[in-house]
């Protein structure tokens, strides 16, 4: 015997871990206990469902669906095509009549014509033939006239303005505030400025920088020392998390946890099919039962009694009945026929007897038609005359 070609059980992977293969068994029977009732309870109600739909809610629905059609869309159709577009358009075209066409009027042969003929064509012509040319006028009288006085009176003002305050006020300027801000006050503080403040200026921005210089280079320093303390210390750190914290659970998830989801996703797919299989097990019985207690025993009673006594009932109560029915129709319409010809031979009659036998025929009443002999196409004058019902293929004669 080989020892070493042994396999593995089917449905086990190769490799697994003997707490694996301890809690596929148990698991899958929990899973099995857990999903099998609802698994049946939701098979159960998609069944009801499917049911009522086909049964109950379809055949509901079209009812509905017919009722509303024959009682609430054909008639608000019809009223609404019959009753509210008529008035509709009747109110629309009173009330273009009563309130839009008035005021149409009003505006183009009343209201347009006045202020065109009356307003604007009076007012165009006054401005055109007497407002302008007075304009005109007045504006080259003012312009004309008065043009030489007021030029002398301009030019004196200005020369008087000149002389008195413009050229006092240049002087001053000019000799007196020009020459005391640039020699007293630009030139010494210039001089102060390349002289003194400069070079010191120069000589304090020299000793700074140095300070910054330094004071940059041992705060590098100082940086480079805390980043290296800092760095190993972070490195230590994470080597302790990695070891006291990821490689446990790290090894905990490969080995305990992936397992153990994957038995539980198998057991409930496993559990899923067995639950399957048992409701369509147990839906298959409860049918053969309903068709064995049920179906069975009505389709038997359908078939052997209620369909020899329909045929019975059909033949010897229901066709004697129509036959009976129809004959006693017929006697009915024969009756009828027979008093509305009575009757229209008696109007006849008295017709006749009041009016005279040259006017005893009434326009547009039917002639009857003069009765006929066995065996012959000849009338007989002192035979009973013909009914109005004609026979097949005559008609009757209509005199108007």
């Amino acid at each position: 015997m080989d020892y070493g070609k042994h396999r593995a059980p089917q449905g086990y992977e190769p490799g697994e871990s003997i707490p694996t293969t301890l809690i596929r068994v148990p698991v899958r029977i929990v899973v099995v206990v857990l999903v099998l009732p609802v698994r049946m309870v939701g098979d159960a109600l998609t069944a009801l469902w499917r049911a009522a739909d086909r049964v109950l809610l379809r055949p509901l629905g079209r009812a509905l669906a017919w009722l509303l059609d024959t009682l609430v869309l054909t008639p608000l159709t019809w009223l609404y095509s019959w009753v509210l577009t008529p008035l509709g358009k009747a109110a629309s075209w009173l009330a273009v009549a009563l309130l839009l066409w008035p005021w149409i009027g009003l505006w183009r042969y009343v209201l347009v014509p006045v202020a065109r003929y009356g307003i604007a064509a009076p007012a165009a012509w006054l401005y055109r033939a007497v407002l302008t040319p007075l304009g005109h006028g007045l504006r080259w009288i003012g312009t004309a006239l008065p043009a030489p006085a007021a030029r002398g009176l301009g030019t004196g003002l200005a020369r008087l303005l000149a002389t008195l305050l413009v050229l006092p006020v240049a002087a001053l300027w000019r000799y007196v505030v020009v020459p005391v801000v640039r020699y007293g006050l630009i030139l010494p503080v210039v001089w102060l400025y390349g002289t003194v403040l400069t070079p010191i200026g120069l000589g304090t921005a020299w000793v700074l920088d140095r300070l910054w210089q330094g004071t940059a280079w041992v705060l590098g320093q100082l940086r480079r020392g805390i980043a290296a303390i800092g760095r190993g210390l972070a490195i230590a750190l994470a080597r302790l998390v990695m070891t006291l914290l990821v490689a446990p659970v790290s090894w905990a998830y490969r080995h305990v946890l992936a397992p153990v989801g994957r038995e539980i996703a198998a057991a409930f797919e496993v559990a899923r099919r067995i639950a399957g299989y048992v409701s369509r097990a147990v839906g298959r019985a409860l049918a053969r039962l309903v068709m064995a207690l049920l179906v069975a025993p009505v389709s038997w009673a359908y078939r052997t009694l209620f369909t020899p006594v329909g045929h019975v009932l059909r033949d010897s109560v229901w066709a004697p009945a129509r036959r009976a029915a129809a004959e006693a129709g017929r006697a009915a319409r024969a009756a009828l026929a027979s008093a509305r010809e009575t009757v229209r031979r008696a109007r006849r009659d008295a017709w006749r007897a009041l009016a005279g036998s040259a006017g005893g025929t009434r326009s547009g009443e039917p002639l009857g038609m003069p009765a006929r002999t066995l065996g012959s196409t000849t009338t007989v004058p002192s035979a009973a005359q013909a009914p109005e019902t004609p026979l097949p293929g005559e008609k009757l004669v209509w005199r108007g």
